[in-house]
């Protein structure tokens, strides 16, 4: 298995757990660290494990099952450095939304790949809102 095949399997392990509302899955996948980043849509951006494991412990308690449906999937590897953007085509009990992602993982001499950064945005559905050609 290649580095960019590695860093798309951490990438959907990520995706599973937070279909599955697992945090102990969610925290395999996660550097537990000062650098680990995250912005959830709408969010500020949260620094740190400690607040990183919070939002999503909150997420989850808040008991809305999402399916994430994944395009537009492409990961890229640069030494110790890979990153996935990727569309989040998000199936919830109501709507579906799609959600613009990046995330960042770094090689870990004992760990693997782990996410130090998922940075999440709302894609506008306006036809205006888009550079223009």
């Amino acid at each position: 298995m290649g580095d960019d095949d590695e860093v798309r399997a951490v990438n959907r392990a990520f995706y599973d757990a937070f279909e599955a509302r697992d945090l102990d899955a969610m925290s395999q996948v996660w550097e537990h660290s000062d650098r680990a980043t995250c912005t959830h849509p709408g969010w500020a951006a949260l620094r740190g494990w400690a607040q990183v494991a919070a939002s999503f412990f909150a997420l989850f308690q808040n008991g809305q099952e999402l399916q994430f449906i994944l395009t537009e999937e492409r990961a890229e590897v640069a030494g110790e450095v890979g990153w996935v953007c990727v569309d989040e085509n998000i199936l919830d009990v109501q709507t579906g939304t799609t959600v613009a992602a990046v995330n960042v993982f770094v090689r870990q001499p004992q760990h693997g790949w782990r996410m130090v950064v998922h940075h999440a945005s709302v894609v506008s559905s306006s036809a205006g809102d888009g550079p223009e050609a």
